[in-house]
């Protein structure tokens, strides 16, 4: 099987978030079961790594394109250098316009340098266009919706001549959407198959409340069974608290302890237990509902909070942080994220949906018990004998789980045993890969219309 990703992100490249880990690690454990993988993305001038250029040259309706390339074991990574793409950071306003140009580069790139893949897979809205001119070219694809909230969306009238698209592309049924081209609806539109990162989302998604205005589009493609979900794997190299370098190592939840107590004195924290959180600062994480559920939380518990993100959210934050049970650091921190989910002993995520996230595998896998809106990969992956999961987006149901949980806190035989049970929990990239090597074998390609 001869498999190509195609992703805005790539860890240890390039990386703002969860997408950034997929592309890192999905493609690695798909070589090592023997497929033939390569990952494309943007040639960003912050990149981290030294690329070997391998070629460069024009490519029509795009101009002077240039191609690096790096190996990691065995996945080759190869990276398209536009102009587009030469200023710093990763993301910006203009990104439509940049993607587009990136989404019309990636295919005569692969093509020059004699790629022919089986397959053809990408992820989220900055990989539509390539999936739309794979279709269009024969190729056999799969998309993978990341998050549905982001759908890389312009006005067509100025946008229609960036996609190189023909016009059969363009209308209802195409890469429109309500007067705007929608680079999400292309992969959804042309895509073989289209995944989302855990099956709750997938039946989530077709419902208006979380369909972000293309619930009709998923549910047709549910009835056509081109719609699945495949949850996401955890990096367990990457995140093991018996080798992990930021913390003080330890295999079971005996040794927990000794993080726990650093965390207090870190932090100057009371003897109570910790909850603690990393997060972005977004009402998509419910953030809000975590900071109005405060007055509640500090009698039960030190709240450790780590993140960035929307102003209003991290003021609210540092004004609570004057308060002797509530620690907030700004930002994100790798080394901190770390110490947060060793020593904390329960973790929050409130999130109003949730694609698939990892904290929470991250949190069971040290230990910490997580405390779940029951939404998206959360309720696919957090256990009843583990963590403790609430329905309501509110403040007053995470307080009342949260209630729960410190009740069980007060059980340390119980609460030893969910603990246990949570760091036996097999969320390896090995089951996830087979899944996605198993839909590539069986694409049925829909002809080029």
């Amino acid at each position: 099987m001869r498999a190509v990703h195609v992703g805005s992100e790539v860890f240890p490249f390039s990386r703002t978030g969860g997408l950034g880990d997929v592309l890192a690690a999905l493609p690695a454990v798909q070589a090592r079961l023997g497929a033939e993988v390569t990952v494309v993305s943007p040639w960003y001038a912050s990149l981290s790594g030294e690329p070997l250029e391998i070629w460069q040259g024009e490519v029509p309706g795009v101009g002077p394109v240039r191609v690096g390339e790096l190996r990691e074991g065995d996945v080759r990574f190869l990276f398209v250098g536009l102009a587009e793409f030469e200023r710093p950071g990763l993301y910006h306003p203009d990104d439509v316009w940049r993607f587009c140009a990136f989404g019309r580069a990636v295919l005569p790139v692969l093509q020059v340098l004699e790629v022919t893949p089986d397959v053809l897979h990408g992820h989220d809205w900055q990989a539509g266009l390539v999936v739309a001119h794979a279709r269009l070219t024969g190729w056999r694809t799969a998309f993978t919706v990341h998050n549905l909230q982001y759908q890389g969306r312009w006005n067509l009238a100025e946008a229609r001549g960036w996609t190189g698209l023909p016009d059969s592309a363009f209308g209802p049924d195409g890469v429109e959407f309500y007067g705007d081209l929608n680079l999400m609806k292309a992969g959804l539109t042309f895509a073989d198959h289209v995944t989302t990162v855990s099956p709750t989302y997938a039946q989530e998604i077709t419902t208006p409340g979380y369909g972000e205005g293309l619930d009709g589009l998923l549910v047709r493609l549910t009835v056509e069974g081109r719609l699945s979900g495949i949850i996401n794997g955890l990096d367990q190299e990457r995140w093991d608290p018996r080798t992990d370098p930021d913390i003080l190592p330890y295999a079971d939840p005996a040794g927990k302890r000794a993080n726990t107590e650093a965390l207090r004195a870190e932090f100057r924290l009371d003897d109570l237990p910790i909850l603690g959180t990393v997060s972005r600062l977004a009402d998509q994480k419910g953030m809000d509902l975590l900071i109005e559920a405060l007055p509640h939380l500090v009698k039960d518990w030190n709240v450790v909070v780590l993140g960035g993100g929307e102003p209003l959210l991290t003021a609210a934050l540092q004004g609570w942080a004057l308060h002797p049970r509530v620690a907030f650091t700004q930002g994100m921190n790798e080394p901190l994220a770390h110490r947060i989910y060793a020593g904390a002993d329960a973790f929050a995520m409130p999130s109003r949906f949730e694609p698939c996230g990892l904290s929470q595998m991250i949190s069971m896998r040290y230990g910490t018990l997580p405390v779940v809106r029951e939404t998206g990969g959360l309720a696919d992956t957090v256990p009843h004998d583990v963590g403790f999961r609430f329905g309501e987006a509110t403040p007053q149901a995470l307080a009342a789980a949260c209630g729960v949980a410190r009740a069980a806190f007060d059980d340390p035989g119980g609460w030893q045993e969910r603990m246990a049970r949570g760091m036996e929990l097999d969320f390896s990239w090995d089951g996830p890969a087979r899944q996605y090597l198993a839909l590539y074998a069986h694409l049925q390609p829909r002809g080029q219309g």
